[in-house]
């Protein structure tokens, strides 16, 4: 782990002596591989970008529209990957399909989904753990794009505003957003296992008396 952040801090370093393009160019890039590839720090570098902002190396609006490009074709692509993946798991058959594979639980998962798909996609991108498998869960209940793109653009515009002012505010300090990040990364992290482990409770409870004569 310290030689990927080593490796990080290189990099970010390189990142502040590029031209203007190639730095718009690289928190779009870093936006998006966020989306596809979750272990990727993008909320760091994104914070990294409000520093940058700072000492003038990128304006304002170039560093907005970066991260909302990048978050928008990272989306697109875990959208359209989720639109195909249901029908590829309903007909191909794969090795223990029997076993991963339960289209009744998938399908009550996706009605939950299409009943509370604002709400989930909006309040998905404060969130690390989740972001990643919502733009693939909308994909798979055909959400409206429209609505889809609109929510998840006015999430994104909130939380990379506040990642960008924390970084612009904190200057050569931006690191402490990255600790901040940390700590609550971890908390939503053990709140949403918590709901997990109480949603499994309440259902095998209800299976029971469903059951019992």
């Amino acid at each position: 782990m310290a030689g990927f952040e080593s490796t990080l801090e290189y990099l970010l370093d390189w990142v502040a002596n590029l031209p203007p393009i190639l730095v718009w160019l690289f928190f779009a890039l870093s936006n998006l591989t966020e989306n596809v590839f979750p272990p990727w720090p993008g909320d760091t570098v994104t914070a990294f970008g409000g520093f940058l902002l700072a000492r003038g190396k990128i304006g304002f609006w170039s560093l907005f529209t970066s991260t909302l490009v990048g978050n928008l074709i990272g989306a697109w692509l875990m959208y359209s990957f989720g639109h195909h993946l249901l029908a590829w798991l309903k007909h191909r058959n794969f090795p223990f399909k029997a076993e991963l594979y339960d289209e009744e639980a998938i399908q009550k998962t996706l009605n939950w989904f299409s009943r509370n798909s604002v709400i989930v996609v909006v309040f998905s991108r404060f969130s690390a753990g989740i972001r990643f498998f919502v733009s693939i869960v909308a994909g798979m209940v055909e959400m409206n794009p429209i609505l889809f793109f609109s929510c998840f653009s006015i999430a994104v515009s909130i939380w990379c505003g506040i990642l960008i002012y924390a970084g612009h505010y904190l200057g050569s300090h931006w690191e402490i957003v990255v600790e901040f990040l940390a700590v609550y990364n971890e908390i939503i992290s053990i709140l949403l296992v918590s709901a997990g482990i109480g949603f499994l409770i309440y259902r095998h409870k209800n299976k029971s008396k469903t059951k019992a004569p």
